[in-house]
């Protein structure tokens, strides 16, 4: 794993370096993760979701070719591709509310509502909403958000993105749940 670890990084180094015959290479691997990601997030969603795995992991892969960004290493490059994910996802959701009648407004359950994880199945905008006043409030805890929610990194993973250790990310996710938990009560009411 170690050794499949620092390969990718390698050739995302290349990639970021305008190398894009390394793409073929590198093509596989992020596709299939994109599509784990993805999937794992939809399989949350309402059933009659009508964004697909498919058109998501293709939208995040095409931004994420076309970005400028340099990659540190696989953790960086998943969690950029978090931050993807999310905004094709709150795109996608105020494309959706805009396009139904009366702006889609949906009464949303508290209990359903305060959930921040992929068993979250509604309330991405009231969500995104939060999340962007957690950030204004404290990014780090936004980011810690993004990344284990939309990005499905472990905890691990996280902390390490994060620089932080990992009991700091189980306290620093407690305070984040219960802000968001604050500020969606607050919304809804």
């Amino acid at each position: 794993m170690a050794e499949e670890t620092h390969q990718f990084t390698q050739l995302l180094h290349e990639w970021s370096g305008g190398n894009k015959e390394v793409v073929d290479q590198l093509m596989p691997v992020i596709y299939d993760e994109l599509r784990k990601l993805a999937g794992r997030y939809l399989r949350s969603e309402r059933p009659d979701h009508t964004l697909r795995a498919t058109a998501l992991v293709n939208e995040a892969y095409v931004r994420l070719a076309g970005s400028d960004v340099m990659y540190n290493d696989r953790i960086h490059f998943y969690a950029v591709a978090a931050r993807t994910l999310r905004h094709i996802l709150v795109d996608y959701a105020k494309t959706r509310k805009r396009d139904k009648r009366g702006g889609g407004v949906e009464n949303i359950p508290i209990d359903e509502a305060i959930l921040v994880g992929p068993e979250s199945d509604r309330g991405i905008l009231e969500l995104d909403d939060a999340l962007n006043g957690l950030a204004a409030h404290d990014p780090g805890k936004a980011r810690l958000v993004e990344l284990l929610f939309f990005g499905g990194l472990t905890h691990e993973e996280a902390a390490a993105v994060l620089g932080i250790s990992r009991a700091t990310v189980f306290r620093e996710m407690k305070m984040a749940k219960a802000w968001l938990h604050r500020e969606i009560t607050r919304t809804i009411s």
